[in-house]
């Protein structure tokens, strides 16, 4: 009887519990309403997901945010800034937009297949090669869905990771694929809160990242970089970058993404050796 009693409370607990939980291993990570700009966010009922390395932890924590993948996220919208002001630079919200949608559905490949089913399997194999190299990895989207919106899934990066990095390839009309690219944060926004605390970190970021996928001779668009104004890095407290492996015309065969994930791996060491400093932790 007393077994029985102490199971019920123990139960009662863990599904009272408001932020985190464990399923099969996997750390369950919602978004807490108290966390700066949560109040912003609009589709909160997901959840992102806690994978720990298990052998040469870092102690390092990185997000790996496959974009898109939110049902109904095209027909919500959040705010394109914290402080409610017009956003700066065109895409799938037009510049001078005060509201953004909460999450695109995002494109389709030439041959059909959608941009939120190829980031997200490009996330699965940047996992397995980070989690194989001792980063923790928050996975943000650890499905085909997830109900958090762009808002939400930054906020819940910001209190959990050392850095947030979003997949996406671009939709840009052309009939031949121009490379990678990152996207920067515009000289518009660079002193707007909190852009003017993070925004060079975010570029730190960014030119690791391409520094790495030209290091395994990818292909990259122009300079690397490209000015956008994205909701992802207006609200990030954290070094943050979308990072666009492409566009509809590219090769996404799990071969290529290997090739992609090797020099993200790359771009991330090079960045966490320079700017993130942490004693390593035996293994759990």
């Amino acid at each position: 009887m007393k077994k029985g009693i102490v199971f019920l409370i123990v139960f009662l607990m863990v599904i009272s519990f408001p932020i985190c939980g464990y399923a099969k291993g996997k750390e369950k990570i919602y978004l807490d309403s108290s966390w700066k700009y949560a109040d912003h966010a609009r589709i909160t009922s997901g959840y992102a997901v806690m994978y720990k390395a298990k052998k040469n932890r870092k102690d390092i924590v990185i997000a790996v945010n496959a974009g898109h993948g939110t049902k109904g996220g095209s027909s919500v919208k959040t705010l394109c800034h914290p402080d409610g002001s017009a956003k700066v630079t065109g895409g799938t919200t037009a510049a001078g937009s005060i509201k953004a949608v909460a999450v695109s559905d995002g494109m389709a490949f030439r041959d059909g297949t959608a941009e939120r089913d190829v980031t997200f399997r490009m996330a699965q194999i940047l996992k397995k090669k980070l989690l194989a190299e001792g980063y923790d990895v928050l996975m943000v989207r650890d499905g085909k869905d997830v109900q958090l919106d762009n808002v939400a899934r930054t906020v819940i990066c910001n209190n959990v990771a050392d850095c947030h990095i979003a997949l996406h390839w671009d939709s840009d009309g052309l009939s031949y694929d121009k490379g990678c690219f990152y996207a920067s944060v515009p000289k518009q926004l660079k002193n707007r809160k909190p852009l003017a605390s993070y925004w060079e970190e975010h570029d730190a970021l960014g030119k690791a990242l391409i520094k790495g996928l030209r290091s395994k001779k990818v292909k990259i668009s122009g300079t690397g970089a490209a000015e956008i104004d994205l909701t992802q890095t207006s609200y990030s407290t954290i070094p943050s970058v979308d990072i666009e492996l492409g566009n509809q015309c590219s090769d996404h065969s799990d071969k290529k993404m290997e090739k992609l994930a090797a020099g993200l791996l790359r771009g991330i060491n090079s960045y966490a050796k320079k700017y993130i400093h942490v004693a390593p932790l035996s293994s759990l």
